[in-house]
């Protein structure tokens, strides 16, 4: 049987246990790939190796996902919330993009950047002329931050501290280890300082850093050209800035690169 098949039901199942799936109906088709026989299988976050075998990348992700949704480091904290949010995406993607933490919607949908900075994310990477299952998209710390001012917290969000990113490390330098994608984008300056790199985005961004042999691009996190958007000149000026940072990723993994594409947010493209 081809592998075609077989890869694509096992990066669903991978995606269905980061959102806390634990038992998947399964038709004859999917029972043949897979190699078992019942009724149902039983995605279980304790035996990951279930949904694909040991070696794939998306087995090895399911059992990091697993891991993470149980790490003591990161629960033992008690300023994060209970729902993990794992990451999107294709584990053969060559681009990368890092955030710094799920926030309210995020956490509702168990998805990394769905919200407006997602949509707008989105929107971004399908100016690239790619998709968004075609990447992978993760964040440094797989909890939403707590806000504890005796208030209900609601929709409200606030970035990780030092500490929280430092207990969820592991597991996005594990992620980067098996992708292995040729290029990150870390998006923000705490996505950033998360990886152990310091300072300004307007003064790290626009150039390859090192993140353990792996190129890595700093540019503005989505959620700051929302804001941007307030003043319209500041926001399109914004909105070049990050749309050059990926030119220069597009142009490194060389791909395609139209007129038009240069032209973005640009006076010659206004």
């Amino acid at each position: 049987m081809s592998d075609a098949p077989n890869a694509l039901l096992q990066h669903y199942l991978v995606q269905l246990i980061s959102r806390g799936v634990t038992h998947v109906p399964l038709n004859e088709n999917a029972k043949q790939v897979l190699g078992i026989s019942g009724l149902a299988l039983q995605v279980a976050k304790a035996s990951p190796s279930l949904a694909a075998p040991a070696s794939s990348k998306s087995a090895r992700l399911a059992a990091l996902a697993a891991q993470a949704e149980k790490s003591s480091e990161c629960r033992t904290l008690g300023t994060l919330h209970d729902t993990m949010v794992f990451a999107i995406g294709s584990p053969d993607a060559e681009i990368m993009f890092i955030g710094e933490a799920p926030g309210a919607e995020e956490e509702r949908q168990r998805e990394p950047f769905v919200g407006p900075a997602g949509e707008l994310l989105t929107k971004i990477i399908q100016a690239m002329g790619l998709t968004r299952a075609g990447v992978y998209i993760s964040n440094i710390c797989k909890f939403r931050p707590i806000v504890d001012d005796g208030r209900s917290q609601g929709s409200r969000n606030r970035p990780p501290t030092k500490p929280e990113m430092n207990a969820c490390l592991p597991f996005i330098k594990e992620e980067i280890g098996i992708i292995q994608p040729r290029v990150i984008v870390a998006l923000g300056a705490t996505a950033a300082a998360g990886l152990g790199i310091e300072g300004s985005v307007s003064r790290i961004r626009g150039n390859f850093l090192d993140f353990n042999g792996t190129p890595i691009l700093v540019t503005y996190h989505p959620s700051y050209l929302l804001r941007c958007e307030i003043n319209e000149d500041k926001g399109i000026k914004e909105k070049r800035l990050v749309w050059e940072d990926m030119l220069k990723v597009m142009e490194y993994l060389g791909l395609p690169i139209s007129a038009k594409q240069r032209a973005y947010f640009s006076k010659a493209g206004a």
